[in-house]
């Protein structure tokens, strides 16, 4: 075990957005080390939103996250031979990162478009309260509330 808590580093802001956030997409979405590549798809991503939507392409992003967070997860507790999925509220900071590797993974898995137009499209359904990430962030949910019985084993 750890003497100490490992101190949180800064995310330095996007370059064209000023954000915290859009970075940290940029990192999700990024592949083998290739950080300009994933920052134009991004780019071009929110092109595409802002263009189908008329508003800031940064605040129906943010909306979208805010839409997909989950506020439960379940963890895998082994008590006695057997294992339980043990309900836990997630932190804010983790509920974005799961939010953007959601909409990432179920972009990815789209197919016969490039990249940023699978990507925008998934932003634009979690804006609208609709598509896969919505549906993962319900099971999710689901998943929790029906282990509710072993809440009393989180740690």
């Amino acid at each position: 075990m750890r003497r100490h808590r490992a101190t949180k580093r800064k995310t330095p802001l996007d370059p064209k957005y000023k954000n915290v956030l859009v970075t940290k997409l940029v990192n999700i979405v990024m592949q083998e080390g290739k950080k300009s590549l994933a920052e134009r798809l991004i780019y071009k991503a929110f092109g595409i939103v802002q263009e189908k939507t008329g508003k800031e392409a940064i605040e129906v992003f943010k909306q979208s996250v805010e839409n997909v967070r989950p506020l439960l997860e379940t963890k895998s507790r082994r008590v006695g031979g057997a294992t339980y999925q043990v309900p836990l509220s997630v932190r804010p900071e983790r509920g974005q990162i799961l939010a953007m590797r959601w909409m990432r993974d179920f972009a990815r898995r789209r197919h016969g478009a490039p990249m940023e137009e699978k990507l925008a499209s998934e932003i634009l359904e979690a804006y609208k309260k609709s598509g896969s990430a919505m549906k993962k962030r319900e099971d999710v949910h689901k998943m929790a509330e029906s282990n509710r019985a072993f809440a009393h084993y989180r740690w």
